[in-house]
C-alpha cells in the first residue's frame, strides 16, 4: 500500500544488524565509542564470552631416589673404572706370548702415577663436597656424633690437598707446556663460561622468586643481590667450582590464576632447566676430558696403541655421564613440575590464510581457552593448550610447551639414548672376542649401563600408567 509502513528489506536488515558472535573487542568499543559511550545489552564482555576449564594436575607417585652422597659414590666409581679402563686400552700387553718382555698385562712402568692421582682428585672433588655440607649436618653440636665427624672431614680436606700439591710439583717439571696447558684447560673454559665475578647465574630458589615477580618477603631483592662485595663473589665461585655447581633443590610449581604471574613462574622454571643443562653439559664433558682425554694426551710418542678404540671410550663416558647426571639432576619429578607449568602457559600456533572464525585481540592480563583465535602483531593465531596466557610472538614459550607439554618426552629421550648406548656395545661384543682388552673394556662398561638403564625404564614405565590412568580418568 503507499500510506503503508514498510518493513525492512532483508538486505537492509543484513545491513543494519552485526552478530554480537563476530565483533572482536577492539571493534565493539569502536561501536560504543560511536554510539555515545552506552553499554549495549546485547554486546557482553569479553571475560563472560570466555569458560576456562580448571587443569586438574596428575598425582605424582612417590619414586625412590639416590642421595646425593650415594649418587655422587657411585659416579666416582664408575668414573675410576672407565679410567682404568682407558689406561688398559693404552697400556695393554701381549704378555700371554712366550717371548714377550714382560709377564703383566699392563706397562706400568709407563703409566704416570702423579697424573693418575691428579685425575682422582679432580673426580672426587664433588663427592667430598657432597660428603662437607650433607654429611651429618643435622646433628647439633652437643652430640659424640657431630665431634667425630669434624675430624674426619679436617683429614680428608688436607689429605685432598696434599695430593693435590704432591702430584701438581711433579707434573709441572716433567711435562711440557702443552701438556700442562692440557691440564687447566677446562678451568679456562669454565672462566669464559661463567666468569669469577658472576654472582647471579647461581641465585637460590628464593632469588630466582624475587627477580621474576614472586613475593620478595621470602628473597632478597634484585639490586642487593647485584651489589654483593667482590670477596663474596669470588668464595662462592670457588666454591661451585670444586662441587660442579649441580644442585637437588628446584623450584616448585603453584597454579596461578594471574596470567602475568604464570608467565613469571615460566621464567623461573626455564632460567633453572637451563641452568641445570648448562651444569650438567659441562659436568659431563668435563669427567669425560679427565677419565678419557687427559690419558691420551700424557702417552709416550713411540708407543702404539688403538687410537680409534681409546677415542670411542671418551664418547662413551661422556654419554653415560651425561644420562646418570640428567636422571639425578632432572628427576621426573622435576619434569612433572614443568609439565605442570607448561600446561598453564599453553601455546599458541599461526595461523595462514583467511577464516571466517570469529577473533580477538590479544591481552595479557586474559586467559585464552583452547581453539580461539586471536590478532597479535597483525598475524592470527590458535590457541593450542587447555589454556593460553603465552605471548603469541614469543618463541621461548613455545619451545617450553612443546618440550615439556609431554611429561614423558625427556625421560623417553633418555632411555632410548641409553637402549642405543647398550645396543652398540653388545654389537662390539659380539665382534671383538679375539681382543681380551675389548672385551674386558666392554663388559664392564655394559654392567653400569644395565643399571642406568633400568632406573630410567622403571621411571618410565610407573609414570607411563599413571599418566595414562589420569587422561582415562579426565576423559570419563
Amino acid at each position: 500500500m503507499p500510506g503503508g509502513r514498510r518493513g525492512l528489506s532483508r538486505q537492509q536488515l543484513s545491513r543494519s544488524t552485526i552478530p554480537v558472535q563476530s565483533i572482536s573487542p577492539s571493534q565493539t568499543a569502536t561501536l560504543r565509542a560511536r554510539n555515545g559511550g552506552g553499554h549495549s545489552p546485547t554486546s557482553p564482555p569479553l571475560a563472560a564470552l570466555i569458560t576456562i576449564i580448571p587443569i586438574k594436575h596428575t598425582p605424582f607417585p612417590d619414586i625412590p631416589m639416590e642421595n646425593n652422597i650415594v649418587f655422587e659414590s657411585i659416579l666416582l666409581i664408575y668414573l675410576l673404572l672407565a679410567l682404568f679402563l682407558q689406561y688398559v686400552n693404552i697400556y695393554k700387553t701381549v704378555w700371554w706370548m712366550p717371548f714377550a718382555a714382560t709377564n703383566t698385562a699392563l706397562n706400568f712402568y709407563l703409566i704416570d702415577i702423579h697424573l693418575v692421582v691428579f685425575i682422582c682428585v679432580i673426580l672426587a672433588r664433588r663427592l667430598v663436597w657432597k660428603f662437607f655440607t650433607e654429611a651429618f649436618v643435622s646433628y647439633g653440636y652437643n652430640t659424640v656424633t657431630f665431634w667425630i665427624v669434624q675430624p674426619i672431614k679436617v683429614v680428608l680436606l688436607l689429605t685432598l690437598l696434599g695430593s693435590l700439591t704432591w702430584t701438581l710439583l711433579p707434573l709441572y717439571s716433567n711435562n711440557s707446556i702443552l701438556n700442562l696447558l692440557f691440564l687447566s684447560y677446562p678451568f679456562g673454559i669454565y672462566l669464559l663460561l661463567y666468569g669469577m665475578g658472576n654472582d647471579q647465574m647461581y641465585l637460590n630458589n628464593e632469588d630466582n622468586q624475587a627477580t621474576q615477580g614472586y613475593p620478595q618477603s621470602t628473597a632478597k631483592s634484585n639490586g642487593e643481590s647485584r651489589h654483593r662485595d667482590d670477596s663474596r663473589a669470588l668464595s662462592r665461585d670457588a666454591s661451585q667450582l670444586i662441587r660442579g655447581h649441580l644442585w637437588p633443590d628446584f623450584p616448585q610449581h603453584q597454579c596461578l590464576l594471574c596470567p602475568q604471574s604464570i608467565r613469571d613462574e615460566v621464567e623461573v622454571m626455564k632460567a633453572d632447566f637451563n641452568n641445570r643443562i648448562k651444569e650438567i653439559l659441562f659436568n659431563s664433558m668435563l669427567c669425560a676430558y679427565y677419565v678419557g682425554f687427559i690419558p691420551v694426551c700424557f702417552v709416550q710418542k713411540y708407543l702404539h696403541y688403538d687410537v680409534w678404540w681409546s677415542c670411542q671410550h671418551i664418547l662413551f663416558v661422556w654419554i653415560n655421564t651425561f644420562v646418570m647426571l640428567m636422571a639425578q639432576y632432572i628427576p621426573p619429578s622435576y619434569c612433572d613440575t614443568l609439565h605442570r607449568c607448561a600446561m598453564h602457559l599453553g601455546k599458541w600456533q599461526k595461523v595462514d590464510g583467511y577464516t571466517n572464525t570469529p577473533q580477538h585481540t590479544w591481552t595479557e592480563l586474559t586467559t585464552w581457552p583452547c581453539g580461539v583465535l586471536i590478532r597479535h602483531n597483525r598475524n592470527l593465531f590458535k590457541a593450542v593448550g587447555p589454556q593460553n596466557v603465552a605471548i603469541p610472538s614469543d618463541a621461548s614459550h613455545t619451545r617450553f610447551y612443546m618440550l615439556f607439554s609431554n611429561p614423558l618426552c625427556l625421560l623417553n629421550c633418555l632411555a632410548l639414548l641409553e637402549i642405543s648406548m647398550v645396543c652398540y656395545q653388545l654389537f662390539l661384543l659380539l665382534f671383538t672376542v679375539y681382543k681380551w682388552d675389548h672385551i674386558l673394556s666392554v663388559s664392564l662398561m655394559l654392567f653400569v649401563n644395565y643399571y642406568v638403564l633400568f632406573k630410567l625404564l622403571r621411571d618410565r614405565f610407573i609414570l607411563g600408567k599413571v599418566y595414562a590412568a589420569s587422561a582415562e580418568a579426565s576423559q570419563t
